[in-house]
């Protein structure tokens, strides 16, 4: 990636109003992945330059042109003074247009590059550190595995694979992972099937009661398949699966006491998922 390219996408990014992260949630991609087309360190692929055109409301010449013409010449800019023979004018003709941009680009990433640095320096130590943030594994070689409330971040030097998964999905090395699909589970016939078991073992072994609890599962189903195609645990019925378990418990084991207690769990799983989700 030309450094002239690198930085007319942070100016181009800074004019529209967009931070990195607001970037990479439009474009599907990671933050990371945006940072290194900052800092000329990965260029984008076709799909996204496409995007970013379309974004910034620019054309792909103007988005990829450079200071050079076909024949190799850089172009004079108007503003800096012409150099005469045998010598070099100072002033802006010093201060190329290329080092300025690429100032900018420096500024905005240098937090990064000094967080990437502490972690080359400790590379070859192996730790593991469990906190209020989450649990953090490092191995020897350098791989990664983060688990907090942000999601879960694993670096495999080995493989060269940076996986990370949190509520705007799954990005294997900087890119959006389409490949698991689980539009299959709302297609189901989830219904068809609890009533057809709800008559079997009614017709077969008389059990119509407690059998009837088996519709409890129908929104049990449905609300988790929902939960996990927003990424929001939140919309997860965990009472009725809870109600479920405690009639269960109840009817064929007959611990209505100390089963009870389960409900207990449930303003439980709301506070963790309601934190999950607003990370």
């Amino acid at each position: 990636m030309n450094i002239e390219i690198a930085n007319r996408l942070v100016n181009l990014r800074k004019r529209n109003h967009l931070s990195q992260e607001a970037l990479a949630e439009k474009l599907g991609i990671s933050r990371q992945a945006v940072s290194k087309w900052e800092r000329a360190e990965a260029s984008p692929d076709t799909d996204n330059l496409i995007l970013l055109s379309k974004l910034y409301h620019v054309s792909l010449d103007e988005l990829l042109k450079t200071e050079e013409d076909p024949d190799g010449d850089e172009k004079q800019d108007p503003e800096m003074p012409v150099p005469e023979e045998g010598g070099r004018p100072e002033g802006t003709f010093a201060e190329s247009r290329e080092a300025k941009m690429a100032e900018e680009g420096r500024e905005e990433n240098r937090k990064e590059e000094t967080e990437e640095k502490s972690k080359d320096s400790g590379k070859n130590k192996e730790y593991v550190n469990i906190g209020l943030e989450g649990i953090h594994v490092k191995d020897k070689d350098g791989s990664e595995v983060h688990i907090g409330w942000d999601g879960i971040h694993v670096n495999d030097k080995k493989k060269g694979e940076d996986v990370q998964i949190d509520k705007g999905g799954v990005f294997i090395n900087g890119k959006k992972y389409e490949g698991w699909k689980i539009s299959w589970l709302w297609s189901f016939p989830f219904t068809a099937v609890i009533c057809i078991v709800y008559l079997l073992i009614g017709f077969m072994f008389k059990a119509w009661h407690p059998g009837w609890l088996l519709f409890l599962l129908i929104p049990v189903w449905y609300s988790f398949v929902s939960s996990v195609r927003k990424g929001n645990a939140s919309l997860f019925a965990y009472p009725v699966l809870v109600t479920f378990v405690y009639l269960c418990a109840g009817f064929w084991l007959g611990i209505w006491h100390p089963a009870w207690m389960l409900y207990l769990t449930v303003p439980v799983y709301y506070f963790l998922a309601s934190r999950l989700s607003s990370t």
